[in-house]
């Protein structure tokens, strides 16, 4: 039978309309009082005024590499640049319209339970979750549809990954500076909430939860997305099998179609723990999935033994998701014995709760990359194992485990839609705090919140795990493509060149010195906010008084400024760093980069992730405990501040900057050949 090529557009399709369904349905909702809305249009418009500003930067930079790219490698992959950029960008503020939209009708539904609530925001975080997959599954598919070839389309990668780099960086600087100036200031020494009204930095830190959090990681997830399929096809041309080629769309549509039935069965009917309608949602998404890209294997490509042993593969991505998941769980989330821990050590002390958190988050990646071991190892055994005879196995297990990082990806529109609901709570959390909608409402979007912050944690995980197994296809497909390009050389990937001990160096090195750079520029930037913050209260009283507004608009151009101003040093590295190591040295240097910047980036952004995490909840445990304002709960507010940069800043910004390693080297390994020859 002949592989329906319409079949990706479909998905992508009923995709977009679906979420156009939720997008309806919550624009009906009431919105709630005047006061409430006055905050969400403050929210609104100082998260428009932050993309605004960022976009005069990132446009810029992207019409003129379009145009280098374009000019002087292909004109393909100048057009795929700017498909991948552009879309990238749209992905974040579709997430960031929708989030600030849901948040405000979240609040109000707060005063009708948990159930509804809980319904509202995620139904909001689902818009995003079917929104951002199904627009890079037709971006890839419609370029793929024009250029066969992916190495003439690998551009796309570079503009997915530079674009969500940007906004990644640019939002967790800004969040964190917002949420470290409302913390330090606000809750340490003048022991008001942070979402208290009177606390000048409170809308910044709103605003902050939307740039970071829901536009980040929209963008982030469309380039993951966009890089997984695009690794899945640079191997499958490799293996030269055309019967092969479309699978990887395949599978996406299998992952759209099973996402869209998961988020329409979650309701609000008897809604006491709200983890088990995200898990029921999730695993009927996963079954489904399963099954539809069994019957478009044996429908729509062969039934041979090597299609069975590739469906095999994609199996193992999709059990894959919920092990991460567990894993991930267990060391965040506040019902499990770490963060317990963590929580329980905070009445030692400042230095025991810090400590107590990087333990736990240095411990949660040995299970981690045990699952990622399995999954590599089966994946490839199974695909390299049922090559037909005369054919490269290598070539077939390392397609293998490229569809099982494609089968992982398929499911992003259902756990984008689980981790998008996350900062939709902390916003109604902070609307609710500051219209003073009471007690109890407080306690419904802090329980929300609190799943919220395992759910973010999960979704860091999964996109982690995920460019780990994309970026080890990428490496292999830089390899052929290099091979290809020196075809006159013999290249030594061997560890006794030493080309290779350099760039596996220098590779290990870039995630600990972005990590140093994003960090230094949250504490920069946060200073920043600290010092306006209490410059705020010591010329008006009135503030803290609540005699007198606060100048909120101040605080989120602080933290807009700064944060644009400190995304460049990272962005610089990650974008010149395989190409100058590829001039000077050649690609086997650049090969090393590659495997170094994975090995050392997925273990620190992992941790990085998990030892935030549990810092935030075991706050939130404490709190929940009655505890706020006691000297236990100040020490843990510390830790959760200096967990802010970890989770949203430093941790998701490096699963962007291995992927954005590959696709750079990929695309520019004929320039290495140019610059050598001259």
């Amino acid at each position: 039978m002949e592989i329906p090529e319409f079949l990706p557009f479909g998905a992508a399709i009923a995709s977009f309309l679906v979420a156009g369904g939720l997008v309806a349905w919550v624009s009906k909702q009431p919105a709630g009082t005047k006061e409430m809305m006055d905050i969400s249009n403050a929210v609104k418009e100082g998260a428009a005024a932050f993309l605004k500003r960022e976009m005069k930067i990132i446009i810029p930079v992207a019409i003129a590499l379009t145009v280098i790219i374009g000019l002087f490698l292909t004109p393909s992959n100048g057009i795929a640049f700017a498909v991948g950029a552009t879309l990238s960008a749209v992905a974040g503020i579709i997430s960031l319209k929708i989030t600030v939209k849901a948040a405000v009708r979240a609040a109000n539904m707060s005063s009708h339970g948990l159930g509804k609530t809980f319904v509202m925001a995620f139904r909001g975080g689902a818009t995003v979750g079917l929104v951002v997959p199904a627009m890079a599954l037709l971006a890839i598919t419609g370029l793929y549809m024009i250029y066969p070839d992916p190495i003439t389309i690998a551009g796309v990668g570079i503009g997915a990954s530079l674009i969500a780099l940007f906004i990644r960086i640019g939002g967790g600087i800004f969040t964190k500076a917002a949420d470290m100036g409302a913390d330090l200031v606000g809750k340490i020494e003048v022991n008001i909430p942070e979402d208290d009204p009177r606390n000048p930095a409170t809308i910044a830190d709103n605003v902050g939860d939307n740039v970071g959090d829901a536009a980040g990681m929209g963008s982030d997830i469309y380039e993951s997305y966009i890089i997984t399929v695009l690794a899945a096809l640079l191997i499958a041309a490799l293996i030269g099998a055309p019967n092969f080629f479309l699978y990887p769309l395949l599978i996406g549509s299998s992952g759209i179609i099973a996402s869209i039935i998961g988020v329409v069965i979650v309701g609000s009917k008897n809604v006491k723990d709200v983890m088990k309608p995200l898990n029921r949602s999730f695993y009927v998404s996963a079954i489904i999935a399963i099954g539809l890209n069994f019957v478009f294997i044996t429908q729509f490509i062969d039934e041979s033994p090597v299609a069975y042993a590739l469906f095999g593969s994609t199996v193992i991505g999709v059990i894959l998701v919920p092990i991460i998941q567990k894993i991930t769980n267990y060391y965040t989330s506040y019902k499990q014995n770490p963060v317990k821990e963590i929580a329980d050590s905070a009445k030692w002390g400042y230095a025991s709760l810090t400590l107590m958190g990087i333990i736990k988050g240095m411990q949660s990646t040995g299970p981690f990359m045990i699952a990622l071991v399995v999954a590599i190892i089966v994946s490839y055994s199974l695909a390299s194992g049922a090559a037909p005879e005369g054919e490269d196995p290598v070539l077939y297990g390392i397609f293998g485990t490229a569809l099982t990082a494609m089968a992982m990806l398929s499911l992003a529109g259902i756990v984008l839609s689980i981790d998008a609901f996350g900062p939709i709570a902390d916003n109604a959390g902070g609307i609710v705090e500051m219209t003073r909608m009471g007690e109890e409402n407080r306690k419904v979007t802090d329980e929300i919140d609190a799943v919220g912050n395992t759910t973010k944690a999960v979704t860091k995980g999964f996109a982690i795990a995920s460019a780990a197994l994309a970026a080890l296809a990428m490496i292999q497909a830089f390899q052929f493509e290099a091979a290809e390009v020196f075809h006159d050389i013999v290249l030594d990937y061997s560890l006794t060149n030493p080309s290779i001990i350099v760039g596996l160096l220098i590779g290990g090195l870039i995630p600990f010195i972005i990590t140093g750079q994003l960090i230094n520029g949250v504490s920069r930037a946060a200073g920043k906010m600290v010092d306006e913050v209490r410059r705020q209260f010591k010329t008006d009283p009135g503030i803290l008084e609540g005699t007198s507004k606060p100048d909120y608009a101040k605080c989120v151009d602080i933290a807009t400024v700064a944060s644009i101003k400190e995304l460049w040093k990272p962005a610089i590295v990650a974008i010149t760093a395989p190409i100058i190591l590829g001039v000077l040295l050649g690609p086997t240097a650049v090969a090393g980069l590659l495997m170094g910047a994975v090995i050392t980036g997925i273990l620190l952004a992992y941790h990085l992730a998990n030892t935030g995490g549990a810092w935030d909840n075991a706050k939130k445990l404490i709190e929940m405990k009655g505890e706020k304002g006691s000297e236990i709960h100040k020490v843990s507010v510390v830790g959760d501040i200096i967990g802010d940069p970890y989770k949203d800043t430093a941790g998701p910004a490096l699963n962007t900057v291995i992927k954005l390693l590959n696709t750079i080297a990929i695309v520019f390994v004929s320039a290495f050949v140019a610059i050598l020859a001259i």
